[in-house]
């Protein structure tokens, strides 16, 4: 009997392990498809990332600097680009600052919070990648060119993070 108990004891707290959501992950889910591909990035201790691409106009970088506001909020705090023109804001809105130093503007939010955003990956040679913890994810190695993805941060159970793609590592930022 006493073994029966801990086997049931056993499977269960397994269950919880391996179902749970528990693990914190910036999320990337593949949107209008019938079976959208998930690809996920580990959180760490460190509450700041960036998202850097290169404008498919301009052909100048572009960074945008994000935090994580709470369990499963972002807070965008600030823009950097060099060119005005098409795309890009050239003056700042209520709850923003626009500053220009160093030959770049830098567009910053007092309280921009997002629950998630849309994040389309261009079928263009430019460049597109996810900066956090030290790390350089280079999204059009994992994300598929032309797609468009739902990014947010979430919890995910073991179970879930085996189901999709997991980049524990991208190369050491610069």
């Amino acid at each position: 009997m006493k073994r029966v108990a801990f086997v049931f004891s056993f499977g269960i707290v397994a269950a919880v392990f391996l179902f749970l959501p528990i693990h914190q992950v910036f999320s990337f889910t593949e949107i209008r498809t019938n079976h959208p591909e998930k690809f996920y990035i580990n959180i760490s201790d460190e509450n700041v990332f960036q998202i850097r691409y290169t404008h498919s106009i301009h052909l100048t970088d572009v960074l945008e600097t994000y935090e994580i506001a709470d369990a499963n909020n972002l807070k965008l705090v600030s823009m950097e680009y060099e060119d005005v023109s098409i795309g890009m804001p050239a003056y700042a809105e209520k709850g923003e600052t626009l500053a220009y130093e160093d030959g770049r503007y830098i567009l910053s939010f007092e309280d921009k919070v997002l629950s998630d955003f849309t994040l389309y990956v261009g079928d263009i040679d430019l460049d597109l990648y996810f900066l956090y913890d030290d790390q350089s994810y280079n999204l059009k190695s994992f994300l598929q060119r032309g797609k468009s993805y739902l990014f947010e941060i979430k919890k995910v159970s073991l179970i879930e993070k085996w189901k999709g793609a997991v980049f524990d590592h991208g190369e050491a930022a610069e």
